[in-house]
This record gives structure tokens, C-alpha cells and sequence, in this order.
């Protein structure tokens, strides 16, 4: 009997698999599309000025009326941070579990979309029906609450996404991983499976939240006589009991810092998730009530970010809060690659201030290392491995493990964010190429800061700008006034008098050359003139490249 042929489905990376961050995945089979998280990143050292970056989402746009929903994993600004963005464009419903849903729900209000983006909350083990899919939530553990695996079925066969997971089978709040489900799944048989690999690199296990919480109550112990300040991730709620836990054990006060933080631990708190007895939080405006060994601050800012709370702090900029000797600062995070120069800014700025910092032990990942995803492979069995969210070498990692477990290398696809992957029991291939890209959030700006006003920015950066500026009369062309130079960034002018002077009366010159043989030459050739002279001028005596910028005014 002949195998019904069953159709394939369609798996687009939009953003997330060349760096962490920005995370948004497409899947389609016929006339259904579902979104998988949709998430920001933040930008890189080039990009002067740019507050965020954001998936370009033209494929979705273009094919909005296949687009289903967006069904989220988990509330990081990884994989929820740029839905206030795209919503404007894509609206359609967000499926989340409830902690997760809080928390945008906490971004959609302050970007007054609220009221106009439907909702549904999920719980683990509930399954949603979007188009052709049906989308199953597992519970898995991860640094934040209410983390879930996706099991995605279709015609074509099951995709299982894990999200961002560990395994923790003693966490702080809530179960264990799933393991039963996953197990169950694999057993139906699995088309792809797709997995975390930001962790992908180290052997061994992930070690439990719990283990953080023994570690402070030592620490605590340890610093009876001091303040301490606990830097650590705003979303990182567990981390927060834990601390909270210890405060109390001590007898500590516990003030919350940083908008991010006051925002998620209310989120959690109401909802929830937090045990946090009365009486336990004061506000920062009470500290000067308590003697400073009675007292713990737990503040964003564990990775150099210049705006957060502990940087302003270090920095002498904060308003309520000042950094005193012997006050003990607590790193409650690794730095995120790329952010190690900012992170090493701020200890040196606490060590100047008499502080005493802490940074070994107080952290674990909430990411799965090569064993869990060993265990995760051989529970769910998949015949294709995807390896996701990561830069290329966590991806290669991953593959390896994958390799080592049996599954062919040409079961094994490392995606490029655009790569469409088509999948079915007999065949899988990178089909065709979607465009995406990254757009830039400037300010209230979204997208109209691209590749050449950074190029601008850079060249400013670098080299600084000369602004020439000149009257001619509108009939005759003649020169009337200047040219004048105007200079910002480029020299000191006052200490280069000579050099302006110089540039000043070879403009003259020039100008005047070009004006008496073309009597009615036209401006655009005029500017590109002297932005010639003057590059060619510059360059000899300086060595340098700024920005010319000719005005001509008509009088």
C-alpha cells in the first residue's frame, strides 16, 4: 500500500542563530503560519546611538494573512523584547504561560497597546490549535518561571523547540522538567528537534538554582557587618526569592532597585510567583532608617549597563544610593559575551569607592550543558537536529552532540536566520532564502536609522566634521560673504589657527577660479568642489578624513 504523502512543513529562522538575541522563528504548512517568541537584541559596539535592534519581519508582513499567532516560550528580552514593535505591523494573538504573559503584558501597556492585542494564557500541558498546527506546552526550567517547550504538530510530523531550558529537577519554585512528556513524544516519533545551545560547548550538568541559595546564606553569613548589594538579572525571579530568603534569615531589610527589576518582581509578586513576607521590602527612601548591616539591595545592572541602577551607583550618579567602605557588592551573573570591558568598568569604580566585591559562586546558568542535551536528544529521538539560539560555535557544538548520538550528519542543519527548511519523513532541504535583517530602534525612531546614517555616525566618531559655509548672489553667482569654516570634532580651533586660516584663503581661491569660469556654474558642482579641495587639502596636513558639509546661502 502506498504511503499517503503528507505534505511538508516549513521551518524560517527570522532572527536569533547568529548571536544571542533576537530570537523569532517561522513555521508554515500551507496556509498556516506560526511564530515562535519574537525578541530583540541589544546593539553592538558599531552601532552609535541605536538603543535596540529588532527582527526585520517583511516575510510575516507580506504573508499576514497565513500568520496564526505568536506562541511564546519564555519571558526573556530575548524572545519577547520587540513584540511592542511588531504588533504595529503583525497583530495577531500572543499564547503564553502566565508569568510569561505578565510581563508583556507589563510592555504592551506602556506602548498603549494593551486593548488592542488579544491574549491567551496557557498553562503547562495544555495544548492551543492555530491553522494546521497544534501546539503543546511542556514545562521545562530555566532562569525564569513559567519556561516552556514547544511540541509543534502538523501533518508533515512533530517539531519539538525546547526554548531556553535546563534541567533542574530541585528548582526554586514550581516542577521539575517535564522529562515523562518529552519521553512520551519521542515514543510517537519526532520529524526535528530543535535545542538550546548557548550551552552547548561545556560538558556536564547545569548545576540546580538551589545551589545559589546555599551559596548567599554563606555569604550572608560571612558579611554580618556590612551592607550588601546584589547585582543580578531583573528576570531572574528564583534568584530573587533566594536572596530574599537569606535576608530574612538574617534579618535584613530588602530594598528593590532598578525599573526592570521593581517591574518584574511586582509582576511576579502579584501573580504569584514570589513569597516575600509583610513587612520584608522597604522602599529606598527608608534606608536611612536602618543601619546599613540590616539592609540589602538587590539591583539591576550585573552586566556594565551604563543606565542601570549598580553602574550609576559606582559611578557616584545615583541619587539615593551611595556607595560606602565596606559596603559588599554581590555579581550574581556572568557577563554576557561582549560585555566584559563595561562589567570590569564598574568593579574597578566599586573597588575605588572601598567596596568589598564578590563574583565567584553566586550564579548558575539557566542553560543546558552537553549532558542535558544528551538526555533531551535520547528521550525525544528526533530524526533531523536543528540546533538554535547561539553564535555559530554553540550551534557546531550542538551538532556534535547531536553527531554523537547517532543522528547522520545530513540530519544535522545549522540555519541561517532567513534559510527556509523544508521537512517531511523522507527528505529535508534548504528550500529558499526570506529576507531579514536587523532594524534599528533610535529614540521613538523605529527602522529610519540604517547602514548609512551608522556609516555617518562612524565617520563623525572618527573623524569629526567641517562645515564650509558661503553667500553668493543669487543672479550673478558672485561672493558675496565666506567661505567660513565651522569645525566640530575634527581640531581644537583655537590651536590650529594657521591650519583653518590656510584651508580658508585656498577655498577662496578655488571658489573664485570657479565662479569666473563658469559664470552661471551650478551649485551641486560648486559643493562637490570644494569637498574635493578640501578633502585633498586635509588629508596632506593632517592625515585625516572628516565629514566636509558645504553651504551655499542665496542671497
Amino acid at each position: 500500500m502506498k504511503k499517503e504523502h503528507k505534505g511538508k512543513v516549513r521551518v524560517i529562522p527570522l532572527g536569533g542563530l547568529e548571536k544571542i538575541g533576537m530570537n523569532i522563528t517561522a513555521f508554515e504548512y500551507e496556509d498556516s503560519i506560526i511564530v515562535v517568541d519574537c525578541g530583540l537584541a541589544f546593539p553592538e559596539d558599531g552601532m552609535l546611538g541605536i538603543d535596540l535592534v529588532i527582527p526585520d519581519v517583511t516575510y510575516l508582513k507580506n504573508n499576514i494573512d497565513k500568520v496564526k499567532g505568536f506562541v511564546i516560550t519564555h519571558g526573556h528580552e530575548d524572545h519577547i523584547g520587540a513584540l511592542p514593535y511588531i504588533l504595529r505591523d503583525v497583530n495577531i494573538p500572543i499564547y503564553a504561560t502566565k508569568l510569561t504573559m505578565g510581563i508583556i503584558e507589563k510592555k504592551l501597556q506602556e506602548h498603549n497597546l494593551l486593548r488592542g492585542t488579544r491574549r491567551k494564557v496557557v498553562r503547562h500541558g495544555q495544548s492551543i490549535n492555530l491553522g494546521q498546527f497544534r501546539i503543546e506546552f511542556i514545562k521545562t526550567n530555566h532562569s525564569i518561571q513559567d519556561a516552556a517547550a514547544l511540541a509543534i504538530y502538523s501533518p508533515a510530523g512533530i517539531i519539538v523547540h525546547t526554548g531556553d531550558f535546563k534541567v533542574d529537577y530541585t528548582p526554586v519554585f514550581g516542577d521539575a522538567i517535564d522529562l515523562q512528556r518529552f519521553a512520551e513524544i519521542g515514543k510517537k516519533g519526532v520529524l526535528a528537534l530543535m535545542s538550546d545551545s548557548t550551552n552547548a560547548e561545556r560538558p556536564g550538568f547545569t548545576q540546580s538554582e538551589k545551589t545559589v541559595g546555599i551559596t548567599f546564606d554563606h555569604l550572608f553569613a560571612e558579611h554580618k557587618d556590612s551592607r550588601i548589594i546584589v547585582a543580578t538579572f531583573a528576570s531572574n525571579v528564583d534568584r530573587v526569592q533566594q536572596i530574599i530568603n537569606s535576608a530574612i534569615k538574617y534579618e535584613r531589610k530588602v530594598v528593590v532597585e532598578g525599573r526592570s527589576m521593581v517591574n518584574i518582581i511586582d509582576t511576579a509578586g502579584e501573580l504569584g510567583y514570589l513569597d516575600i513576607p509583610d513587612k520584608t521590602l522597604i522602599g529606598i527612601d527608608q534606608l536611612k532608617n536602618y543601619p546599613p548591616e540590616k539592609t540589602v539591595l538587590i539591583t539591576t545592572g550585573s552586566q556594565g549597563e551604563s543606565m542601570a541602577a549598580l553602574s550609576r551607583m559606582a559611578a557616584d550618579m545615583h541619587k539615593k544610593v551611595t556607595i560606602m567602605p565596606g559596603d559588599t557588592v554581590i555579581f550574581s551573573s556572568n557577563p554576557i559575551p561582549g560585555n566584559e570591558k563595561s562589567v570590569s568598568k564598574v568593579i574597578n569604580e566599586l573597588y575605588e569607592k572601598g567596596a568589598n566585591v564578590i563574583m565567584q559562586d553566586a550564579h548558575v546558568s539557566g542553560h543546558a550543558c552537553q549532558e542535558e542535551l544528551k538526555l533531551i536528544y535520547s528521550l525525544v529521538h528526533p530524526k533531523y537536529a536543528i540546533p538554535v539560539h547561539g553564535e555559530y560555535r554553540h550551534l557546531v557544538a550542538n551538532s556534535n552532540v547531536a553527531k554523537m548520538l547517532g543522528i547522520p550528519n545530513d540530519n544535522i542543519f545549522i540555519l541561517q536566520s532567513g534559510d527556509v527548511l523544508e521537512l517531511c519523513d523522507d527528505s529535508a532541504v534548504v528550500v529558499d532564502h526570506v529576507p531579514t535583517g536587523e532594524i534599528l530602534v533610535d529614540g521613538l525612531g523605529v527602522g529610519d536609522v540604517g547602514n548609512i546614517v551608522l556609516r555617518d555616525r562612524q565617520h563623525l566618531a572618527e573623524d569629526g566634521i567641517l562645515i564650509v559655509v558661503l553667500t553668493l548672489e543669487g543672479k550673478t553667482n558672485n561672493l558675496m560673504a565666506g567661505p567660513d569654516i565651522v569645525s566640530r570634532g575634527f581640531v581644537y580651533v583655537r590651536e590650529s589657527e594657521s591650519l583653518m586660516e590656510e584651508a580658508r584663503q585656498l577655498l577662496s581661491s578655488t571658489i573664485e577660479d570657479c565662479l569666473k569660469n563658469q559664470k552661471n556654474a551650478d551649485w551641486s558642482k560648486i559643493k562637490m568642489v570644494i569637498r574635493d579641495t578640501m578633502n585633498d587639502f586635509i588629508w596632506k596636513r593632517t592625515k585625516r578624513r572628516p565629514m566636509i558639509l558645504p553651504i551655499i546661502m542665496d542671497v
